[in-house]
């Protein structure tokens, strides 16, 4: 490799100049903003390297390391791709692997016909996407149900909910909400307590950073306590805005889907596609996205070398 290239951990200083990198060729994944290289940075222990146009992502796992694809001009994909399976293969000593990676990146590669990789779809890990205008009026005999439980949150809350555009300021509420979740999740057996408290402090290190990273949060407040919250990106570049985390208190009916609809109302107004991310298998999960009657699907692959 005639080309050395050095990783560090990201750092917030770095997110505006990454942000506009992983917007320079059209990617559609929930990963074509950085929301989700901060959030979850210390569940994969995420590494960079950073040029002016293009940057690599390098993760760890028990598998060893893997990549995220690329982030490039179109034109200049294949160079960084030879520069990523090199480090792979010279520095590391292994085949490069790749998670997530997306069906434009893998066409304009040719990968899907190159007989020293093998491509699989990530089938649980594709993420929906969602006409934004349909999510903000719910129209038609398709979001009735929607519309329905949205009316009855309104009657049952009249005058005690308000929604609210949350910032720096209001780190005291999300981290309240974001200790009850923890409680709650780990009583139900339903998450690992590592993943639950990375994403919590992964949560509160962003609004910490707010000044550094773009991103927006919305909440819902029922008698000033928050009982839902949204966190999202955009991508200028798809006129998308990708929902990263979306929480609620599910014992109060109505509260998701109020929440949905007011992030996009309150915050979104321009995007015309809303990327909801996948469903990482889990039925109910699924039903819950299915219900909102996706347009499409982001599809995400994995991508295995077969030797060096």
């Amino acid at each position: 490799m005639d080309r050395k290239i050095s990783f560090h951990r990201p750092v917030f200083e770095e997110s505006a100049k990454l942000a506009r990198i992983y917007s320079l060729r059209d990617n559609r994944t929930c990963d074509s903003t950085v929301l989700d290289t901060y959030i979850w940075k210390d569940l994969y222990n995420t590494q960079i390297y950073i040029e002016d146009e293009a940057a690599l992502i390098l993760m760890h796992d028990e598998k060893g390391y893997f990549a995220a694809m690329p982030y490039c001009r179109e034109e200049k994909l294949s160079e960084y791709f030879g520069l990523l399976k090199d480090y792979f293969n010279e520095e590391l000593k292994s085949p490069l692997r790749i998670a997530l990676a997306d069906e434009e990146a893998l066409n304009s590669l040719n990968l899907f016909d190159d007989n020293n990789f093998v491509v699989e779809e990530e089938s649980d890990l594709k993420d929906y996407l969602y006409d934004a205008e349909e999510l903000r009026k719910l129209p038609g005999k398709k979001f009735q149900k929607k519309r329905n439980l949205i009316n009855k949150f309104m009657k049952d809350y009249e005058g005690r909910w308000e929604y609210k555009t949350l910032c720096c300021v209001d780190e005291y509420f999300l981290e309240e909400f974001m200790k009850k979740w923890v409680e709650i999740r780990l009583s139900e057996g339903v998450d690992s307590e590592a993943t639950l408290i990375i994403e919590k402090d992964g949560v509160i290190d962003m609004l910490r950073n707010c000044d550094k990273v773009t991103f927006r949060i919305g909440g819902i407040f029922i008698d000033e306590v928050l009982e839902a919250f949204a966190i999202g990106s955009y991508n200028s570049r798809e006129k998308m805005v990708v929902v990263s985390i979306e929480k609620g208190n599910s014992d109060i009916p109505g509260i998701y889907q109020v929440m949905n609809q007011q992030f996009l109302l309150n915050s979104y107004e321009d995007a015309q596609i809303v990327n909801r991310e996948d469903d990482m298998g889990l039925e109910g999960l699924r039903h819950a996205k299915e219900s909102y009657n996706p347009i499409g699907f982001a599809r995400k692959y994995r991508v295995y070398q077969k030797c060096i």
